[in-house]
């Protein structure tokens, strides 16, 4: 394993670079979920939209007034090659937007790489009606058995690279979003959108109990009065 993991070498395995110079386009499996959840010809702003695959979409099907925050230059440099409306800048700190400015605000499997995610929340809660976010799930069955037996930093949820080579700083499992959820006011979640299976015994499971079997959850919220 350390030999895998040589953090020497020049092809280590990391992700906290944010690299996208070498990814133009991708195809998530979550984006078909995600953009059933958009109302068309509504505005829409995409926190931590890296190379704007995602935008791109939903600017093309949806007819959405596309906006985005990334980090990566290279992200944003490939968002604007697209003809994307993105800014680079952090996304956890206080956003340039009035209050109520768009009525969706996207926050993919970015939440658990921010120093503040509270101050996301609340940003997102502030600029818009209605927030979607997913997250890789750290409570996930597969990490637990990894921690009982090997005693270490769960692995599968770190998708190929170790705790110290992931930009995954605040691994959080659905337990713990609904918590965070439930201390901030103003914020209510009104779907969940879990993986389904033609098994009924395996999609019984996946349903009865999310936070155990489900590995990428993806929330709808709303500002509520």
């Amino acid at each position: 394993n350390l030999m895998k993991h040589d953090i020497n070498s020049p092809k280590h395995n990391d992700n906290r670079n944010y690299d996208y110079s070498s990814i133009e386009t991708e195809e998530r499996q979550e984006y078909s979920k995600i953009i059933a959840l958009v109302s068309p010809n509504s505005s829409v702003i995409d926190l931590g939209c890296g190379n704007g695959s995602l935008l791109k979409i939903l600017k093309d099907n949806k007819n959405i007034q596309e906006y985005g925050i990334e980090l990566s230059e290279s992200g944003v440099e490939i968002c604007k090659r697209k003809g994307l409306n993105v800014i680079r800048g952090s996304i956890d700190t206080k956003l340039n937007f009035e209050e109520n400015t768009f009525d969706f605000a996207i926050c993919n499997v970015t939440i658990q790489m921010v120093n503040y995610p509270e101050v996301l929340l609340n940003e997102m809660k502030r600029i818009s009606k209605n927030q979607i976010i997913s997250f890789p799930n750290f409570g996930f069955y597969k990490n637990r058995f990894d921690l009982l037996v090997n005693g270490r930093m769960p692995r599968p949820m770190l998708f190929g690279y170790t705790w110290y080579s992931t930009g995954h700083i605040h691994q959080l499992s659905i337990n713990d979003f609904y918590e965070i959820v439930g201390q901030i006011k103003g914020l209510k979640i009104v779907q969940v959108v879990l993986e389904k299976s033609a098994n009924p015994i395996k999609n019984y499971f996946l349903n009865s109990f999310p936070n155990l079997f489900q590995v990428l959850p993806i929330f709808l919220l709303e500002k509520s009065k």
